[in-house]
């Protein structure tokens, strides 16, 4: 008995050495998720109207947002590592009721707020690829989506969510497709180009907005601590 345990570990790390790839994949969990989910359909529809509105200007917004995002995500995996609880029953144990509740309460009008944006975008989506009614697909998504939550156990929705990730990889293709101006886009990435002006402050703070979403900390931290 002992020498077919011996010989089953010794035959996992014989494996383990064999495929890295798939140990990649094993190791990568609640960090990579979270990561994808901030690329959401509001999200998405941001960005556009940023880049239609005013071209490759603003790409130095992207470098400006991307080491506070990984700080602040940074920071809500240690709380949920640590801690193992989730960042509301932190603020619960440490700080008193008075504000714990608004900041909840916050919470979930953001919440609400986001969620309702992605369906939207979802269902825009939708009626551009087939048509039809943006009403109904809005339903249809939402009522998929309540489901999967509901009924669906949290090790195969993470897996699903896990292997949905790699459609990020549509944006690497598109941006080998599209004949885009590097040069540009590396000059504007590294120097601001600001206008004060109203349209362009707003893009800025819709772009800030949907890049570091609340939900995302509250998210991160209770992956880590589940």
């Amino acid at each position: 008995m002992l020498f077919d345990r011996g010989h089953h570990r010794r035959r996992r790390r014989h494996v383990r050495h064999r495929n890295p790839w798939r140990r990649i994949l094993t190791v990568l969990g609640p960090g990579l998720i979270t990561g994808a989910s901030d690329d959401d359909p509001s999200g998405i529809a941001t960005y556009s109207q940023a880049g239609a509105q005013f071209g490759y200007s603003m790409c130095w917004v992207m470098l400006f947002t991307w080491p506070l995002m990984a700080a602040i995500q940074e920071i809500s995996a240690r709380i949920g590592r640590v801690t193992g609880k989730g960042i509301a029953a932190n603020l619960r144990e440490h700080y008193s009721v008075w504000l714990l509740r608004p900041i909840v309460m916050l919470l979930l009008v953001a919440n609400f707020i986001n969620l309702g944006a992605d369906l939207g975008a979802m269902g825009d989506g939708l009626r551009l690829l087939i048509g039809g009614p943006r009403g109904l697909y809005v339903v249809l998504l939402a009522a998929a989506c309540t489901t999967l939550e509901i009924f669906s156990s949290y090790e195969r929705y993470v897996k699903v969510l896990k292997w949905l990730t790699l459609s990020l990889f549509a944006y690497v293709a598109v941006a080998l497709i599209v004949q885009v101006p590097w040069g540009e886009v590396g000059y504007n990435t590294i120097v601001p180009h600001i206008l004060w002006q109203t349209d362009y402050i707003v893009v800025i703070v819709a772009v800030l907005g949907t890049t570091i979403s609340p939900y995302l900390f509250f998210w991160q931290a209770s992956e880590e601590a589940e």
